[in-house]
């Protein structure tokens, strides 16, 4: 699942972003207002962690323009401020939890994942991915193929979501290392390719069909082979 963190802070940003990475999930990370709007506005994230004091547009202005414009996506708030109007300023724009600095990231990524469970249960976005025998249980973080329980990196996990979710298309190199990876494309690098390859050696290669495509000099393509 994709997540967009906006925090203004750099460390606290830095440390949300590579946890929540860890935990498996795919992590854009702003540190501004402003940003943060536009690129929940534009782009499908499954949840919003937002920082209620940032630059420009503070959290709550970011809130209360993404439900003006009817996106209902997930925001959990994160701010310094524990006073209880806060909280019920907060609750009453839309956000749908509010968590106080300092926070345990364990309690973090517990309300992150019941957020996310919430909105899967009530059907808005799905919450298992499958093809031909695989399936993947996004919340539970479990991959199975043909009934076997495959186990998976969190990088694995990551990439294969990010496969699924755009089945069919072939995915270049430059956004796979953005989307998986954080990171500029740098062809002197083969972590792509290494990644891609340990997961074919799990997914592809004691099963038939074959579902990860190598699409010479353009990228990589998840889907059923032509012929099936």
């Amino acid at each position: 699942m994709k997540l967009l963190v906006a925090e203004d802070e750099p460390k606290t940003g830095l440390y949300l972003q590579q946890g929540l990475s860890e935990a498996g999930f795919v992590v854009d990370r702003v540190t501004d207002g402003a940003e943060a709007l536009h690129r929940a506005l534009g782009e499908p994230y499954d949840l919003l962690i937002l920082d209620v004091m940032m630059p420009g547009l503070d959290g709550w202005e970011v809130l209360r323009l993404l439900r003006a414009a009817g996106r209902e996506i997930p925001v959990l708030f994160l701010t310094a401020r524990d006073r209880v109007e806060d909280r019920v300023k907060g609750l009453e724009l839309g956000a749908d939890d509010y968590l106080v600095k300092p926070f345990a990231f364990s309690e973090l990524l517990a309300r992150v994942r019941t957020l996310l469970r919430r909105v899967g249960g009530g059907g808005s976005a799905p919450t298992i991915l499958a093809i031909a025998d695989l399936q993947v249980d996004l919340l539970g973080r479990r991959v199975s193929r043909g009934g076997q329980r495959i186990d998976l990196t969190a990088k694995e996990f990551a990439l294969l979501e990010l496969l699924l979710r755009r089945r069919g298309e072939v995915l270049p190199k430059s956004l796979i290392a953005s989307q998986v990876w954080d990171m500029n494309f740098d062809s002197d690098t083969n972590v792509i390719e290494v990644a891609v390859r340990r997961l074919r050696a799990k997914l592809d290669e004691p099963f038939e069909p074959r579902l990860i495509h190598t699409v010479r000099g353009m990228g990589y393509r998840l889907d059923l082979p032509e012929s099936s």
